[in-house]
C-alpha cells in the first residue's frame, strides 16, 4: 500500500490504531525512503539491519498497542545510548561503541512503543551547530545539499524534513533543536529545563544548561512526544489568550549581527501574528548581550570540561578530540571559582529581568538563527554581516537569552529567503510555560503550515 511519511505521526499513529495502517508497511515505505534519499543527506546512521527491523514491525502488528509511538520507527540522536546499537557522539574515541544498556530517553520511547531503527548524525560531541564528524561524515540540508542542515539535532530535523522518519528526539545547549529546526521547515521544541529527565551521567551543570526535546512536523507531533519525553510530565493545555501580546527583540538592539533577510523573514511571521490579531511590540534591548554571553560561555566550557576532561587529560584521546572540544575543556580548565561564581551571578541578574520581562508578554520573540544554511565544507561562518565571529559559537549569539533562563523556546518555521532556504523564528515562553508556548505555536501552525507547502526536493 502507499503510505504517506509526511502524515502527521498523530495521524500515523490514529490510523495504525484503527488498523487501517500496519507497522510492516510503514516500516517498508519507510525502508525505502532512506534507501533512496539518505545516501544524499546522511541524516541517519548505524542503521540497523532490514530484515530485523520488518521482523519487530511484524511483531508489533501482532502485540497490544503499548503507546502512541507503536510500529513507529524512530532514529535517535547520536548522543543518546541505544542498546545493541552502535553510539558513537559522532567521535573516533566512541567510534566502535555499543552500548549494553538503553538510555532514559530511550527507555521512554519504547515505552511508547516505538522501533528504533539506529541514530540520527550529529557534529562531534554535539558541540557546533553544524553535523559534521570524523565517524559518518556531513549531514546535508534537504533543501540545498550544498548546505548546512545545522546542528547538533541536524540528523534528526533533515531525516524529519525529508520524510525519513514521522518525529525525532533532538537536545539543545545553544540552539540544538532550535536552528536545525528553522533550516529544515520543521518545528522544535526547547523545554524548560527540567521537564524532561537528564540521564544519571549528566553532570549538574549539563542539567542546568542542556535538555532534550522534540521535533516534528507539526505541533500535535512536539506535544505528544514532548508528553513521552517527559515520562508524562507533560500535558497540552490548547488556552490562548484572546489577544497574545508579543514581544519582539529583533536583533538585540543592534548586539546580535544577522544577515541580510534573516531579519525580514522574522517580520513576514510577525505579520503573520498580527494578522492573527496579536498584539506586536518592539523590546529594547533588556540586557547587555555582552555579559549574558560571558556568564554563558563560562558555564558552558566549565561544563564541556567536567563531561571531556577526562579524555583531553590524556594525550593520546586528546589527540582525536576535535580542536573547538579541546578548546572548551582548555577554556574551562582555566576558570576560576571567582569566574565561575560571576558567571552564575551574571545569570541569576538576568533570570530576574527575564521573568520581569516575561511576566509582561505572552511570548517574546528571536530569529532562530543569525544566519543562513551555509555551505557544508565551512566549519562554521567565521563572520556575519562583516563582524568577525571570535569562536566557534559565536554566530548563536540569539540563543542564549532563552537557554541561559532555561526558558521554554519553540523554533517555528519561517518561511524561505530569496534564496530558497529555510528560516525561522523563536518564540520564548515564561519558565514553565510549555504548553502555552505550543498553544500559540499551534495557532500560527493551522494558519501557515510551512512544512506542508514546501517540501525538500526530492
Amino acid at each position: 500500500m502507499t503510505v504517506d511519511l509526511f502524515c502527521d505521526a498523530v495521524a500515523l499513529s490514529e490510523d495504525m490504531a484503527d488498523g487501517s495502517l500496519s507497522a510492516v508497511d510503514l516500516m517498508r515505505a519507510t525502508l525505502d525512503r532512506i534507501e533512496v534519499v539518505n545516501p544524499q543527506i546522511n541524516a541517519i546512521v548505524s542503521l540497523r539491519d532490514r530484515e530485523v527491523l520488518m521482523g519487530e514491525a511484524r511483531l508489533a502488528d501482532q502485540m497490544s498497542r503499548k503507546g502512541w509511538l507503536h510500529g513507529m520507527p524512530i532514529a535517535v540522536k547520536d548522543l543518546v545510548a541505544v542498546k545493541g546499537v552502535r553510539s558513537t557522539w559522532g567521535s573516533p574515541l566512541l567510534a566502535d561503541f555499543v552500548p549494553e544498556a538503553d538510555d532514559g530517553l530511550v527507555t521512554r520511547l519504547r515505552d511508547a512503543g516505538a522501533i528504533i531503527i539506529g541514530k540520527s548524525n550529529v557534529p562531534e560531541w554535539g558541540l557546533g551547530s553544524h553535523s559534521y564528524n570524523p565517524v559518518f561524515g556531513v549531514t546535508r540540508n534537504p533543501y540545498d545539499q550544498s548546505r548546512s542542515a545545522g546542528g547538533s539535532t541536524g540528523g534528526g530535523a533533515a531525516a524529519l524534513a525529508a520524510g525519513l522518519m514521522p518525529v525525532a528526539d533532538g537536545s539543545d545547549m545553544m540552539g540544538s533543536l532550535r536552528s536545525p529546526a528553522a533550516w529544515n521547515n520543521v518545528y522544535g521544541m526547547r523545554p524548560t529545563a527540567g521537564l524532561v529527565p537528564g540521564e544519571p551521567g549528566d553532570s549538574v551543570f549539563q542539567h542546568r544548561l542542556s535538555t532534550r526535546g522534540p521535533i516534528g512536523r507539526s505541533i500535535a507531533d512536539v506535544s505528544a512526544l514532548l508528553g513521552t519525553l517527559s515520562g508524562g510530565a507533560f500535558t497540552p493545555s490548547g488556552a490562548v489568550p484572546k489577544q497574545p501580546r508579543i514581544g519582539w527583540l529583533g536583533d538585540w538592539g543592534g548586539a546580535v549581527p544577522m544577515e541580510v533577510g534573516v531579519i525580514d523573514l522574522a517580520e513576514d511571521a510577525l505579520r503573520v501574528m498580527e494578522g492573527l490579531g496579536w498584539v506586536v511590540e518592539p523590546v529594547a534591548r533588556p540586557a547587555n548581550l555582552d555579559r549574558l554571553m560571558e556568564s554563558w560561555t563560562s558555564l558552558r566550557s566549565f561544563s564541556v570540561a567536567m563531561e571531556l576532561g577526562g579524555y583531553w587529560r590524556d594525550p593520546e584521546t586528546r589527540a582525536q578530540l576535535k580542536p573547538e572540544a579541546a578548546w572548551e575543556v582548555e577554556e574551562g580548565l582555566k576558570l576560576t571559582v571567582d569566574q565561575v561564581e560571576r558567571a552564575a551571578a551574571i545569570r541569576l541578574e538576568w533570570l530576574a529581568t527575564f521573568d520581569a520581562l516575561a511576566a509582561q508578554f505572552d511570548a517574546l520573540v528571536l530569529p532562530a538563527t543569525q544566519a543562513w544554511p551555509f555551505p557544508v565544507e565551512w566549519a562554521w561562518p567565521k563572520d556575519i554581516a562583516g563582524v568577525r565571529m571570535e569562536t566557534y559559537h559565536g554566530w548563536m549569539a540569539a540563543m542564549v537569552p532563552a537557554s541561559l533562563a532555561g526558558a521554554p523556546v519553540l523554533a517555528m518555521p519561517a518561511g524561505f529567503g530569496p534564496d530558497g532556504l529555510p528560516g525561522g523564528v523563536q518564540l520564548i515562553g515564561p519558565r514553565g510555560g510549555d504548553a502555552g508556548i505550543l498553544a500559540l505555536g499551534e495557532v500560527y501552525h493551522q494558519e501557515t503550515r510551512w512544512p506542508e507547502r514546501r517540501r525538500p526536493p526530492f
